[in-house]
């Protein structure tokens, strides 16, 4: 017996050794949790981990996917879309909130293994093809290198992206990063329709020494935007952001008053962050 835990400790590091990521991700095995799949409404599917947004809208024409969570969430989330009984080459369209690894990370994967188009706004879609982010990224220098992604095809505000019936529009979001969108739709049961948003991350959240004061406009742009919204339900690229969990543990994930409440919560991070800066000085 105390020759097993020596062998199973080197085990251990070789293993860390050979995954740089374990060592620079400390919240990614928590967000890759698997969690089964599950009808938001209508026509919509929850299929990403428990940590990470990862959203199927389908058609009998196609269907469209909203981010890939981590490198390692790609076969979950094909394996979630199975389990719901449809296929992953019927994605046609893949479609991103922000290029950070833990949101564009699978979609190169999910892209090769469905053959569907990727789109992006134009700074996310040079991030994607990069599989590294930009300066001007708050994040630049300690945001993970992810697989890169070919041949994205670039959007523009208020862009409708279409497959069959579906019809996904793009709202520029920046802030969390230059590129950031939201992305909104309606879904219907029988006569009953309700409006879908997945909010992009509003968080000013970043490497050492960046400042978040030249760019307060574009959250204050943002947040307007995504408050303005017609929202019913809402969805966020981290779930907790939007309080997910609860509102399904409650018996209902219609929210009226979400979006409202995501953009004020959201002024309060950047007015928390914009005071420390200026302590700091």
């Amino acid at each position: 017996m105390p020759t097993i835990v020596p062998k199973i400790l080197a085990i251990a590091l070789l293993l860390l050794a050979a995954d740089p990521r374990a060592k620079e991700c400390t919240s990614c095995a928590e967000w890759n949790a698997p969690l089964e799949p599950f009808r938001i409404f209508g026509n919509t599917y929850w299929v990403g981990p428990h940590g990470l947004g990862s959203i199927l809208i389908t058609s009998d024409r196609g269907h469209i996917l909203i981010d890939g969570a981590l490198p390692e969430s790609a076969p979950l989330i094909e394996r979630n879309i199975h389990t719901l009984g449809f296929r992953v080459e019927d994605i046609k369209r893949i479609l991103n909130s922000h290029a950070h690894f833990d949101h564009g990370g699978g979609i190169a994967a999910l892209q090769r293994d469905s053959g569907a188009q990727v789109a992006a706004s134009a700074w996310s879609a040079g991030v994607l093809e990069r599989g590294e982010t930009q300066k001007d990224d708050p994040q630049s220098g300690i945001a993970l290198r992810f697989p890169a992604v070919r041949n994205v095809r670039v959007i523009q505000d208020g862009e409708v992206v279409r497959v069959g019936p579906l019809a996904v529009t793009a709202r520029f979001t920046p802030g969390h990063t230059p590129g950031g969108t939201t992305w909104t739709w309606r879904s219907c049961e029988s006569e009953r329709c309700l409006d879908l948003v997945y909010a992009d991350s509003q968080t000013p959240v970043s490497a050492d020494g960046f400042s978040f004061a030249p760019i307060v406009v574009q959250f204050e742009h943002s947040e307007s935007v995504i408050e303005a919204l017609p929202c019913d339900i809402l969805l966020t690229p981290h779930p907790s952001a939007s309080h997910l969990w609860e509102r399904r543990a409650a018996g209902s994930l219609v929210d009226r008053d979400a979006c409202r409440r995501f953009a004020a919560e959201s002024r309060q991070q950047l007015a928390t962050r914009i005071a420390t800066e200026k302590q700091s000085k």
